[in-house]
Formats: C-alpha cells, structure tokens, sequence
C-alpha cells in the first residue's frame, strides 16, 4: 500500500451552455488565477476561458465513505445539475484524462477548443480507497488513477 501512488483523474467537457458560468458564479464561490492543481481535499480546479479559477466542494451532511469523495462531490453538486451528467461512463459531453499527463494536457484540449472547460482534481487518497472498500461501497466512475501501472500481457506472474 505504501507503493501505490493514486494520481487524479481529471475531467474535460466538451460543450457548456451559455447559462452554465453564471450560474456556477452564483452558487459557488470561483476564486480567480487558481492554482491548477488543486491544494486540498474537497478543492477542484477548473480551466475555463484560459483561466484556472477555484472552487471548493459541499460536503454532505452524514456522508458515507463515497459521498465523501471529491469525484462524488462533483458529479453531485456541478456535473448533474448544471451540466446535466448523469452517467460519466456514457455521456458524451465528458472525456477523462489520467493524471500522469497533468493539467497541461487540460490547458492544451480547452486552448485547442477540443473542450470548453476542464476540471483538475485533488487525487483520491489510499486510504479513501480502503474506507469505500471496508463500508462495502463501489468507488464511483474514474476515481483514481494508479502508478505504476502493471505490465500487462497474457498473464502476470511473480518471479
């Protein structure tokens, strides 16, 4: 455990409405010229319009190990209601991007209006991953991202 390293899993949306910022704005507050790796658990970092802005998640109240999760919290609170996501695995409107290629990778796919707006996670924690486990939970779709990657092949043996 003390090996693995879990890399956040960035998010990119590919179309935005127009409504989408102001709304956003008027619920939470956006903290301009942001850092675009987000500093702490519960912070997320979103690339719009060539500017990295700050945004800190709700916590629910009586929240499980999930819902305590930063990509539990987004799908929640930004992903479902303003952009209507409700399935990350299906829709179209969202791509992922694993975090060993970082955020200039998110800068890159919104500057080349590949994507309107991208969002740098916090990583998920290990320990996070266990608590999901032990409560008999699934961790939502594209959580984590691991390093190192095993080799893969036919078969994975120990030597």
């Amino acid at each position: 455990m003390e090996e693995m390293k879990i890399l956040a899993y960035n998010r990119f949306i590919h179309s935005v409405p127009d409504e989408f910022w102001g709304k956003l704005s008027q619920i939470f507050t956006l903290r301009e010229d942001s850092d675009p790796v987000p500093s702490k658990k519960g912070d997320i970092s979103i690339y719009y319009k060539r500017k990295w802005y700050g945004l800190s998640l709700p916590m629910p109240d009586n929240a499980n190990s999930v819902e305590k999760l930063d990509v539990y919290r987004l799908q929640k609170y930004i992903l479902e209601p303003f952009l209507n996501i409700t399935d990350q695995r299906r829709d179209k409107n969202i791509s992922f991007v694993g975090g060993i290629r970082g955020t200039q990778e998110l800068v890159r796919l919104v500057d080349s209006n590949k994507a309107d707006l991208a969002i740098s996670m916090y990583p998920t924690h290990i320990q996070e991953l266990l608590d999901v486990s032990d409560e008999g939970l699934l961790m939502p779709p594209k959580s984590t991202w691991f390093e190192p990657k095993l080799r893969s092949g036919l078969l994975v043996h120990t030597f």
